[in-house]
């Protein structure tokens, strides 16, 4: 049939134009921003999963940068309590070289000057080594570090280097000489701690004042002591006389555990540096601990780190197979879409001619 108020060709060009039109539209908007799902419509269940993917990468993201923080913590912990390891392996010389009686008094105090200085800066290092504002040389709690992305944590515990313990004042009632132990409630001392004993009065329990004796834990409340570590560890219990008055203390001024402060050690004659020796022997096998535990908690760190990239990458990887532009078939799909719609142009053209064939009939 032969019309002209409705031109069925032309509208079926014209809808072919809009429909081409939309995938042209489609196909440029992917090249130009390089997503293949720009909104939910070009692919939902895609754009679900490559959502949660996104969450995934940032997580990871955020926990290799976590994880590199944890490892330069732990690195500034362990560099300086390297550097109280290696102080007190000098300390040590110095103790063995004070007791060789080929020395003049003023190489004696020579030595102890040196030995002082040492003690002096071990403190001063773990008082002050820090990180972020923390310090890590003197804060005991184990700290945890976030290094998965969905919050999996690594424990590393940290030490306690530097502890001032106000002295614990034991009186006569406290000592029970029967079996040599002392009581006082709640001590936190561990078997193998060294306490500086003080005399109160001319009367004590046995025990020579500003000498170092050291505990043999019993439980929460009761100790005994030794007269070395090695005799703590042995459970060789240092006898207490009956004598004891009121008014007697213990301080524990350790560097882990082991009382190398200049109260308690020193290299001044060749007994005192003999008995010098226990403590800085005990004080370097704590070093030694927990350097070693530092270093495997930083290897941990470090196959974490790489773990966390390899899964990063992966993640990427899929998430492009869902979310990112195929150039090649866009670019291809582009250069059908023009070219149908520069031929829907031009059949549009021939549909708007087609009604003046009618004029020739009305001509006739």
């Amino acid at each position: 049939m032969l019309g002209v108020n409705t031109n069925v060709n032309s509208q079926v060009a014209i809808n072919a134009l809009s429909q081409n039109q939309q995938k042209m539209s489609t196909a440029m908007q992917r090249l130009s921003t390089g997503i293949r799902i720009n909104s939910a419509a070009d692919d939902a269940a895609g754009l679900k999963v490559a959502s949660r993917m996104t969450a995934q990468i940032e997580g990871l993201n955020q926990a290799v940068t976590n994880a590199t923080h944890a490892t330069s913590m732990v690195e500034t912990t362990e560099g300086g309590i390297r550097e109280i390891s290696n102080m007190l392996h000098r300390m040590r010389e110095l103790a063995v070289a004070a007791q060789n009686g080929t020395n003049h008094a003023k190489d004696i105090d020579a030595m102890q000057a040196e030995f002082w200085q040492l003690q002096a800066e071990i403190e001063r290092i773990a008082d002050n080594t820090q990180y972020n504002g923390i310090n890590v040389l003197n804060s005991p709690t184990a700290r945890t570090f976030a290094i998965g992305a969905y919050g999996e944590s690594l424990r590393v515990d940290m030490y306690d280097f530097q502890t001032k313990q106000t002295p614990v004042t034991v009186n006569a009632a406290a000592v029970t000489n029967a079996d040599d132990k002392i009581t006082v409630s709640g001590h936190g001392y561990s078997t193998g701690d060294a306490l500086v004993f003080t005399q109160a009065s001319s009367t004590n329990m046995g025990l020579t004042s500003g000498s170092t004796y050291y505990v043999i834990k019993q439980d929460a409340n009761n100790f005994k002591l030794a007269t070395s570590y090695d005799n703590a560890v042995a459970g060789t219990v240092q006898a207490l006389a009956n004598n004891g008055a009121d008014g007697q203390t213990f301080t524990r001024w350790s560097v882990y555990g082991t009382n190398i402060d200049s109260t308690s050690i020193s290299v001044s004659s060749s007994s005192n540096a003999a008995s010098a020796l226990w403590a800085i022997d005990t004080a370097i096998a704590g070093t030694d601990s927990a350097r070693a535990s530092l270093g495997a908690a930083l290897n941990r760190l470090s196959y974490a780190i790489n773990s966390l990239g390899n899964t990063k990458v992966n993640a990427e990887a899929s998430r492009s197979r869902i979310l990112d532009t195929d150039y090649g078939k866009e670019t291809a799909e582009l250069a059908r879409t023009q070219i149908i719609a520069q031929a829907g142009v031009a059949m549009l053209s021939q549909a708007n001619l087609q009604p003046q064939s009618i004029l020739a009939l009305l001509k006739g």
